[in-house]
């Protein structure tokens, strides 16, 4: 069954039980929060929320969808990808659980002559949430499936939510048994590749703040109506309904994975790294071709960044296939919107505009790989100039940010001429140019508007009056409202806004600490507000959207912060102040404070230090902190002015500003710091800190990371389980793991470097029968040879050089020798006096080995080293090898 049909099907059964069909999407989300859409219910996230009224009360659709947290793993598996479609059905607040569950296993087991999908029944099992009864009840009692193909999960699997705030709750998952030559028995909880999920049916109950993991996340109360949400893979449907594999095998994928194989002369399935590269290509291009489609334009940053980046990695993929020059994105673009045509026609509308694009990027990155080749080059030649074996970091650097190279591509080609990269100082001015863009765009908070129009509020109507040290609510008025950064008189349901109020309980975002969000309402309107800025001293401005209703400059207005987070920032605050002091005690007053952010349930404490923070130093910060939590220490916040809170020993922040009247933050007797946060009443209400562990984040910077109150209690459960875990596999008591561990990894390390002694010796061994191997070419003793794989570049080298010197001085030699490390061919010549005489150069003939195998080398005329990506082609190399010595002798 074709893709195509799989969708029609699915819609045509939802929309004959009075779902609307709604088509999908565009790709760009509407949702501020996210870039791109990454699963089919995010158009429908205001009606789950309650921000809108839907326009119908039950809905089925076919949505685009694009995921890159895991692009770096597509192509070595067959289960990523970036581009995917959801087919699901939609209930806002009409049919839930009864109606949801029965639905779906109507679909799936009605034959395919009556409509439906035609899985057998005994071949599907069935996940529920581990404590929702009412889903196992329908299932089993009015459904029928058998209670031994019910199987209950936790958190991790069957709890759904888009890993930002939004709707979240319970599901129900649906897996099909793919036969026991996938895998062993036992359901789902025992084996997720033979028993593959094809649908999840989300219970929408809950609305989530905080949303820190897929296990980790702030439940902030009841949706407005208990809906559902459904998602089922079409690229996975098709591949149980195409009899395949997995999803580079279906229809829509394989003619595109087909044609790069055709055009880059390869085949897929004969090697593991083409194959690599095809699935990367396939994916890619087909995810390129979507984004296009929906108005996304390659750029240096946001969703620009993304589609950039994939259409250069296919582009990279090409050329690893040996596409060279040529240009085969067009082609490949255009197999693509053929296959996706069918379901999108207006791709095929649209293909001049999308091969436009495509093919400038092309043009575009082909160009930097030229460019970018020669300023290679020319820092390879320097760097084997001065006898080095390590490209700087810097250069790495200079490829990757001014010509687009990919650093994986720089590693590579470094590899195939002998060379290093210093990937830890490549890696660290990323960073520091990571740190400028937040600086950047820290600096860009004040969002789209003139900050002159800031200075004209505060002139006409005085300082925001700040109110949230003693209140989460406010009685207020609403003094300005801007939208797209200029002055408006009003604004309704659905605009994005900025408002000043004349007083407020908001925390504008400062020293650390993250904003207040929550609700400013009026008589008749509401507004969301998910971030609040002070871009002028005196103004406090609130970012947000309008839900309901119309929102007027003047209007009373009742403003209302986000309780549960406030407390939750208050206590990762306080938290920070601890810390500090912690580690001024431990490390001395030079530890000064240079950065911080304080988030619900975490923070992040930077501080100055010539070098890492000690473990030991660690646990006595921590020991020392939780001490003053059980304390349980007053925490009392006054203003006084900066040379009094100088005198009273009051710790300030490296590099912030501070007035003449500052304010002053004391936990008890044990920290005081100038601060403008919230913070809590007393130490004790903090319950657990729990220090993760620091880092370097820059020259004599360290960064410590944290947990605290409910989330440090979390963390160390888990740690918990899992220790118990550890001594269970290992028979040990749990202070015995240390040591149990350290001498299992002992071991191993000597089993490893016994190993390699003994591949080296075996390898090495072979020199004298090589030598007697020799093949006479014009004179001179001649080998080739192929050592087994897995011989180590050194080996190789070894082996090389003592063939060598088993020939007289007075015999012209000349032995070139090939392995394969790891997955990449790695090839050694070398020549010995008399047969450079000869005219023989081991630099030229691992350059004609090296040209065989995809890749590069060279070295002195003695001896030389290269490599290449084509692990199949050494014995071509070697023969080309000998082709040039009866050359060069001829």
């Amino acid at each position: 069954m074709e893709s195509a049909e799989i969708a029609r099907r699915f819609l045509r059964f939802f929309e004959e039980r009075g779902h609307t069909v709604v088509p999908s999407a565009s790709l760009i989300a509407e949702d501020p929060t996210l870039l791109l859409v990454p699963a089919g219910m995010v158009p429908f996230k205001p009606y789950f929320l309650g921000q809108r009224k839907p326009p119908y009360p039950r809905a089925a659709s076919v949505q685009k969808c694009v995921r890159t947290p895991d692009i770096d793993e597509v192509g070595k598996t067959t289960r990523h990808a970036t581009f995917f479609q959801m087919l699901g059905n939609f209930s806002f607040g009409d049919y839930f659980k009864e109606r949801a569950i029965p639905l779906a296993w109507e679909l799936l087991t009605k034959p395919e002559s009556e409509g439906g999908f035609g899985f057998p029944e005994d071949r599907l099992w069935v996940t529920v949430y581990h404590d929702d009864d009412e889903s196992y009840d329908i299932w089993n009692r009015e459904v029928g499936v058998p209670a031994e193909r019910i199987q209950r999960r936790g958190l991790a699997d069957n709890y759904w939510h888009m890993g930002v705030p939004g709707p979240g709750g319970p599901c129900t998952e649906i897996y099909y048994d793919r036969g026991p030559e996938y895998g062993r028995e036992g359901g789902p909880v025992a084996d997720e590749n033979r028993y593959l999920e094809v649908w999840n049916n989300v219970f929408m109950q809950f609305q989530l703040g905080a949303v820190r993991s897929k296990t980790d996340f702030d439940v902030v109360g009841e949706l407005p109506a208990k809906s559902v949400d459904t998602g089922m893979g079409l690229e996975r449907m098709a591949a149980i309904l195409q009899g395949v594999d997995n999803i580079y095998e279906i229809d829509t994928t394989y003619k595109i994975l087909d044609r790069a194989a055709e055009l880059t002369r390869t085949r897929y399935g004969r090697d593991e790294r083409a194959d690599v590269s095809l699935r990367v290509v396939a994916d890619h291009v087909r995810t390129g071709v979507m984004l296009v489609a929906d108005g996304v334009l390659p750029s240096n940053e946001g969703r620009g960044y993304v589609l950039r980046r994939i259409l250069r990695r296919a582009i990279r993929n090409l050329r690893l296939l040996g596409a060279g020059e040529q240009r085969y994105m067009h082609e490949l673009t255009a197999v693509t919107i053929d296959v996706m045509g069918e379901l999108y026609p207006d791709l095929k509308a649209d293909a001049p505009q999308i091969h436009g694009v495509i093919d400038a990027e092309e043009t575009s990155f082909l160009g930097t790989l030229r460019t970018g080749t020669a300023i290679f080059d020319a820092a390879v030649e320097e760097t084997k100039r001065k006898g080095q074996g390590t490209l700087g970091g810097d250069q790495a650097f200079q490829l990757h940010d001014t010509y687009g190279f990919p650093i994986d591509l720089t590693l590579e080609m470094a590899s195939e001429q002998g060379l290093k990269i210093d990937e830890e100082g490549f890696r660290r001015l990323m960073k520091e140019q990571r740190d400028r863009a937040k600086a950047d765009a820290a600096a860009k908070k004040t969002g789209n508007a003139d900050i002159s129009v800031f200075g004209q509020i505060l002139e006409k109507t005085g300082k925001v009056e700040f109110l949230g040290y003693d209140n989460v609510t406010a009685e207020s008025t609403i003094i300005g409202l801007l939208v797209d950064g200029l002055p408006v008189p009003a604004a309704g349901a659905g605009t994005t806004v900025e408002v000043v109020l004349s007083r407020t309980p908001f925390y504008a975002e400062g020293g650390g600490q993250l904003a207040d969000q929550g609700l400013i309402r009026t008589d008749g309107a509401e507004v969301e507000i998910v971030d609040t800025q002070s871009p002028v001293s005196g103004v406090i401005v609130h970012r947000g959207k309008v839900r309901t209703g119309e929102v007027r400059v003047g209007d009373q207005a009742q403003a209302e912060i986000d309780v549960e987070r406030r407390r939750a920032i208050s206590r990762s605050h306080t938290a920070t102040h601890l810390v500090h002091r912690g580690f001024r005690n431990a490390l001395g007053e030079t530890a000064a404070q240079a950065g911080s952010e304080n988030s619900p349930g975490r923070f992040r404490f930077d501080f100055t230090a010539a070098g890492a923070v000690p473990p030991s130093v660690l646990r006595d910060v921590e020991d020392e902190v939780n001490a003053v939590l059980i304390g349980d220490l007053k925490v009392n916040a006054f203003h006084t002015s900066q040379a009094e809170a100088r005198a009273m020993g009051a710790l300030a922040l490296f590099g912030e500003k501070y007035g003449e009247t500052v304010r002053i933050v004391e936990v008890g007797d044990y920290s005081r710091e100038l601060c403008g946060g919230t913070h809590v009443a007393s130490s004790g209400q903090l319950g657990l800190v729990k220090v993760l562990g620091e880092a370097s984040i820059g020259a004599g910077v360290r960064r410590v990371e944290a947990l605290v109150g409910l989330d440090a209690f979390r963390f160390l459960a888990r740690e918990s389980v899992l220790v118990a875990q550890l001594s269970e596999q290992l028979k040990a008591r749990r202070e015995e793991l240390p040591e149990r561990i350290e001498g299992i990894v002992t071991r191993l390390r000597t089993a490893e470097k016994e190993l390699d002694k003994l591949r080296s010796a075996q390898v090495l061994a072979l020199a004298g029968e090589m030598a007697a191997g020799a093949r006479d070419l014009g004179g001179v003793s001649v080998v080739t040879h192929r050592a087994p794989d897995g011989t180590s570049a050194d080996d190789l080298r070894k082996l090389a050089l003592d063939v060598r010197g088993r020939f007289p001085g007075d015999r012209a030699a000349a032995i070139v020798v090939a392995a394969v490390p790891a997955d990449r061919p790695v090839v050694v010549a070398t020549v010995n006096d008399a047969g450079r005489e000869r005219g023989l150069k081991a630099g030229r003939l691992v350059g004609v080995a090296a040209k065989a195998l995809g890749g590069g080398g060279g070295g002195k005329d003695d001896v030389a080293q290269g490599g290449g990506t084509r692990p199949e082609a050494i014995g071509d190399a070697l023969s080309a090898v000998e082709q040039a010595i009866a050359q060069t002798l001829a």
